[in-house]
């Protein structure tokens, strides 16, 4: 088992990694072809699936102590 500061940090990075990446992919969409509202159906399932990914950390890294 990892150190709780260990698991804190590397969580953190992994999910703001994750998180940026989702939303240069959602930006990129926005601003192309597709436009705003040929991307918001993306834009509502990325904060969704951002939204779990930021609970999953929480609950994993802080609630577990």
């Amino acid at each position: 088992m990892l150190p709780f500061m260990t698991r804190l940090v590397v969580g953190l990075i992994g999910t703001g990694l994750m998180m940026t990446f989702i939303i240069g992919l959602i930006l990129s969409i926005s601003t192309g072809f597709a436009g705003f509202w040929g991307g918001l159906p993306v834009w509502i399932i990325s904060v969704a699936v951002m939204a779990m990914a930021a609970y999953d950390w929480f609950d994993e890294c802080v609630r577990k102590n």
